[in-house]
């Protein structure tokens, strides 16, 4: 891929190959824990093997020249680098300006400009951490062809969520960047967002396979009722630090939470923050489970945190539903679940591997003749964290 990526830019930019570097940064897949990152508890993803390929080389002068052979249409974008603000008109490549805005701010110099190429291989919707393979690899970039030796993954996953935030108006939480630059082949990560502590968990798969599926029902609402959650659970925590001294819903137990959960005054902020606090419970129990090999308790975990989201969070949908329960029926499927968001997009599935077939071809054909839709099936693989390829 690397001498494709390289053939490609100089398509597109011309001139020698000589300085032209090229990097990957992976997508990822969130095992369990879901929305639980805002609400500083853990979460449990994995660097997957695609992800989106960069080359970069630098320019004499201070212009940025940005081009993506996922959006051939828009033409090579060229930014002056003290013109790096949001525009609208600039579209994807807001992504890419504002992570060296980013680090501007953060006062680390960008003394000249680079001509970048980025090639995407997540497909868009899926809500597999695309935006932010986009955006570590562009820090990537920078750290290496600028040398901030003192800038960590750790920052560049931080620096991209911070574009996010910020630059893009998002307010997403660090798991995706951070498992993007963080990854390690063979193992997920466990992560505790509220102090970015982690451990690798090896995830021995002998003889299963992660499923993902794309229900193709369009999330046209998920923003509003993304931060509706999270303010339920803002005002959820609030009530609860009046008899218990906490920082965030992560930090309790589920039994603790009984026993104070009469404070919150609202039925629905109740089910909000059981869900932040149960989610977070079972995702370290999965973690536990997978360090002593027990991926059956790992996939029961995974099917209990789908129908948390489904009735405490209610953050998913009739398709997500259906697809969960023809996962289910199926001999070999050791878990499944909806995935990210929620209001449409993916399920996850941990399926044996000997049932790989028939979970695509029943679940398949019983999801389109149950909804009108027809799903799309990735298996994925495990692999490693942003990199430059050598």
């Amino acid at each position: 891929m690397k001498q494709q990526v390289i053939d490609k830019f100089l398509d597109i930019y011309g001139g020698p190959e000589q300085g032209i570097k090229v990097y990957f940064a992976p997508g990822r897949v969130n095992l369990i824990g879901e929305h639980t990152d805002y609400n500083g508890g853990h979460v449990f993803p994995c660097a997957i093997t695609i992800g989106t390929y960069a080359a970069a080389r630098k320019r004499p002068d201070g212009m940025f020249r940005f081009y993506s052979l996922n959006y051939p249409e828009a033409g090579v974008l060229e930014v002056p680098m003290e013109k790096l603000e949001y525009r609208q008109e600039d579209g994807w490549a807001n992504y890419s300006k504002g992570v060296i805005d980013t680090f501007r701010k953060k006062n680390y110099p960008v003394r000249r400009g680079l001509d970048l190429f980025y090639y995407g291989e997540i497909p868009k919707g899926l809500g597999l951490g695309s935006s932010a393979s986009l955006e570590v690899v562009t820090g990537l970039i920078l750290r290496d062809m600028m040398e901030y030796t003192d800038v960590s993954m750790v920052d560049v996953s931080l620096f991209a969520q911070l574009t996010e935030n910020e630059y893009i108006g998002n307010r997403c939480g660090i798991m995706d960047p951070f498992t993007s630059a963080m990854g390690k082949k063979g193992n997920a990560l466990l992560l505790d967002t509220s102090d970015l502590s982690y451990i690798y968990v090896p995830l021995k798969l002998s003889h299963e396979r992660i499923i993902i599926t794309n229900s193709k029902k369009e999330r046209a609402v998920v923003e509003a009722e993304y931060e509706k959650r999270r303010k339920e659970c803002e005002t959820a925590l609030m009530e609860l630090q009046q008899v218990i001294s906490i920082r965030s819903l992560g930090e309790l137990t589920a039994e603790v939470f009984e026993e104070v959960q009469e404070m919150i005054k609202d039925p629905v902020r109740v089910r909000r923050a059981r869900h932040a606090v149960t989610e977070n419970q079972r995702t370290i129990q999965a973690a536990e489970a997978l360090e002593k090999g027990d991926i059956h308790e790992f996939g029961q975990l995974m099917n209990a945190s789908h129908l948390s989201l489904k009735e405490d969070y209610e953050v998913s949908c009739p398709e997500l539903d259906i697809l969960v329960e023809e996962a289910w029926d199926i001999d070999g499927v050791l878990g499944s679940r909806m995935m990210g968001a929620g209001f449409g997009g993916c399920t996850v599935s941990i399926v044996d591997e000997d049932a790989v077939n028939e979970f695509i071809t029943r679940v398949g054909k019983n999801y389109q003749e149950r909804t009108g839709l027809t799903p799309e099936f990735y298996v994925v693989d495990i692999g490693s964290g942003a990199g430059r390829l050598s």
